[in-house]
């Protein structure tokens, strides 16, 4: 298979895909004929081709995959002008402290933002996939301990955290998370997705009132 038919075939699995996918994954489309190096070289090759379009592809932290470029968005919205619940700033506060300072437990948030936080929050978190607890610290009652998962690596459009926003202090990164829910309305999307953009934010957000 030549390059360019080898090229047409990646695409066709990333456009069709509903998730993003590593490029390991990716041999089998080719009975590993092809390399993981190969196909990292392709998928960059794909990348530049598509630069000018107004779907681009992208490394995310699961994988490869095709989505709309920012500033389709307000066209992509008019396909589906319902806008979902928004998030509380309080959530936004505590994913922020979470997405730069994980491992954290819940005590640590508290101190952090000064308040007592609403278990509630936390779950709207863990169950929109952004938040999970990975072990429990190890002292008086073992509290979870929580960090952000590649789900949100991936609703963010980011490959990893070190792709996150250097900021110069706590407040400034909880205030510019306070914006995330804007971020995610407005994240790049699958073209399979892309006239459904918004269907799995969590319903009842609105229920969600700040600590």
């Amino acid at each position: 298979m030549n390059t360019a038919d080898a090229k047409r075939v990646l695409e066709t699995a990333l456009i069709c895909s509903h998730q993003p996918i590593q490029p390991r994954e990716l041999c089998v489309l080719f009975d590993d004929a092809l390399g993981v190096d190969t196909i990292k070289t392709l998928l960059e090759e794909l990348q530049l081709e598509w630069s000018q379009r107004g779907v681009e592809l992208v490394q995310v932290a699961s994988g490869w995959r095709f989505q709309s470029r920012p500033e389709m968005r307000p066209f992509l919205d008019r396909l589906n002008p319902e806008k979902p619940p928004k998030y509380t700033r309080a959530a936004m506060e505590t994913l922020a402290i979470i997405a730069y300072r994980q491992p954290v437990t819940r005590g640590d948030l508290e101190d952090i933002r000064g308040v007592t936080i609403n278990s509630l929050v936390l779950k709207q978190l863990e169950d929109r996939g952004w938040v999970e607890v990975i072990g429990h610290r190890e002292t008086v009652g073992r509290p979870a301990l929580f960090a952000t998962t590649r789900q949100f690596l991936d609703d963010l459009g980011l490959a990893s955290l070190d792709q996150l926003p250097v900021y110069d202090n706590a407040q400034a990164q909880a205030n510019a998370f306070a914006q995330l829910d804007a971020q995610v309305e407005s994240a790049q999307l699958s073209i399979e997705d892309a006239s459904n953009d918004e269907s799995a934010l969590v319903e009842n957000d609105q229920k969600f009132n700040d600590a």
